[in-house]
């Protein structure tokens, strides 16, 4: 089941995507290019969910242990037609690492929104969006600025907030940061550590 619906938007009809309960995510200030929250400083990520772009229903649970890539875009976006190709390229090359990528199709039409991902190429799933549900789910994200991506860690933690264009050096950067803390183990205790007489 999904969470709740964020009531307001000024959209009549319908809206098939939700948001909810879960994290703790306040926006405060955009992150720099190819920069990072520090860990110790990252908030939770709210639960949403909501339909595709093919129609299948989709829960942001389904991504609990990823990194996440969250692109909002337009097929109206002069930039995103830039940033999209480039988005698909990485996120080709890190799919096997577990960095899983997530396109929020806002303010568009379905049919617009589907021709769009087919022109370039986009093989990632896109929720279908109109009325920036998704957005109003993350505390004072800017929903207006098209494209943004948030990052999130495999915490589910928010781990960047980037309010323009991101160009594919600075998201590989990113991503690459992401991807080290994995390689960072937590302290253990060998079997023979502190074990008198060896």
């Amino acid at each position: 089941m999904f969470g709740l619906l964020v009531a307001g938007c000024g959209s009549s009809g319908a809206n098939p995507s939700t948001s909810g309960a879960g994290g703790d995510f306040d926006f405060t200030a955009a992150t720099p290019a190819a920069q990072l929250i520090p860990a110790e400083d990252r908030q939770g990520a709210p639960e949403f969910g909501g339909e595709l772009l093919d129609g299948t229903t989709f829960e942001s649970s389904s991504l609990a242990g990823d990194i996440v890539v969250i692109n909002f875009w337009g097929s109206w976006c002069a930039p995103c037609r830039v940033e999209s190709p480039e988005f698909q390229t990485v996120s080709t090359d890190v799919a096997d690492a577990g960095v899983a990528f997530l396109g929020v199709a806002v303010r568009d039409q379905r049919q617009l929104a589907q021709a769009f991902t087919t022109d370039f190429g986009i093989t990632y799933p896109s929720l279908f969006d109109p009325s920036g549900e998704v957005a109003l789910a993350f505390n004072g994200f800017p929903a207006n600025v098209v494209p943004t991506t948030i990052l999130l860690d495999r915490d589910n933690r928010v781990a960047a907030v980037y309010v323009s264009a991101v160009a594919e050096d600075d998201l590989r950067t990113s991503l690459q940061t992401l991807l080290a803390e994995d390689l960072t183990p937590p302290p253990t205790t060998s079997p023979s550590t502190g074990a008198p007489g060896e």
